[in-house]
């Protein structure tokens, strides 16, 4: 089995390259010359240069494999048109590239996200049928990205999936939270609800629906049976931690200019104008019940053992 990812050097995709070459697969990277690959450079993989913005890198990259995994995408930045250019129009060049050069493709998986349908508005989870809602520009673009997946439906094996917020190791943005925790504070954002899947568990369902035949051309979410306050997760970490760790309000009025302030020290930070959006809602919870019932989705590892083996490998690579 063939299988070329997309965005394989990232925090995800690197996850996703190890077990795929554990199930016998043999995986091709495709990669910017401006990737880092620390997290795949020995991995037994074929690297190939090429941009999923440029539609002519592509043609010929496409050709032969059985599955094309799609992950790239850029999840901060300061700009609507980045995110566009990348989650909305490279996602489209990349499919019509497999759609026009490799129509024996067996599944083209999209890793979208719970930003693409947006928040609830009560505390029942969203669920696949639920109207897409995105409320940041991150968001609107993952669904675009999305609608362009969708339009090769008829012509190409597809699978969408909408994972919430994922962590576990090599993860920057939930090591954000681990350092201010361990300085003894952590942002309470009021009353909010989550849901959460640790990467292992993602990694596992990606690759469930790429090989089920019943998750082609469907829609999943992919999340853990729970949901999380924000001080639920932040006394997880803490515990881990042996810290106290104590709540700094941050009144939804003045996120904007905590965004502005946070993008002063690091533009690429979680911390930004677009996140914001996001975190000035309450319900980001979703229902995988439907990838449970269609396709054995399974998640296995819950949020404190998750949090614990996280931490274990921040402290082992000193990022914490």
């Amino acid at each position: 089995m063939k299988a070329l990812v997309t965005g394989a050097s990232g925090f995800i995709g690197s996850h996703l390259c190890e077990e795929l070459i554990r199930k016998g697969y043999r995986v091709t990277c495709l990669s910017r010359q401006s990737s880092t690959l620390s997290w795949i450079e020995n991995l037994d993989i074929e690297l190939v240069k090429g941009d999923c913005t440029d539609i002519e890198t592509l043609r010929n990259i496409v050709l032969g494999f059985d599955y094309v995994f799609h992950l790239a995408g850029l999840t901060k930045a300061t700009s609507g048109d980045a995110f566009y250019c990348i989650n909305a129009k490279g996602t489209e060049n990349l499919i019509q590239a497999v759609a026009e050069n490799n129509p024996g493709l067996k599944r083209f998986v999209y890793l979208s996200s719970l930003a693409a349908a947006g928040p609830s508005a009560t505390k029942n989870p969203i669920c696949e049928d639920s109207p897409p809602s995105p409320v940041s520009d991150y968001g609107r673009s993952k669904l675009e990205g999305e609608k362009a997946v969708l339009r090769y439906a008829k012509t190409l094996p597809i699978t969408i999936l909408r994972p919430p917020a994922i962590y576990g190791p090599r993860d920057r943005d939930m090591l954000f939270v681990f350092k201010m925790i361990k300085k003894g504070v952590f942002f309470d954002l009021g009353k909010c609800y989550y849901s959460l899947l640790y990467v292992d568990d993602l990694v596992q369902g990606i690759i469930l629906c790429a090989e089920n035949t019943m998750a082609e051309g469907k829609i999943y979410f992919l999340c853990d049976t729970k949901f999380y306050t924000g001080k639920e997760i932040a006394m997880h970490i803490s515990e881990t931690l042996a810290v106290k760790a104590f709540p700094l309000r941050v009144p939804k009025f003045v996120m904007p200019f905590f965004a502005f302030i946070g993008e002063r020290f690091n533009k690429q930070g979680i911390i930004n104008r677009d996140r914001i959006k996001d975190f000035r809602h309450t319900y980001w919870i979703c229902d995988a019940k439907k990838a449970r019932e269609e396709i054995g989705f399974l998640p296995k590892v819950d949020l404190k053992e998750g949090i614990k083996w996280t931490a274990d490998w921040y402290r082992i690579h000193r990022w914490l």
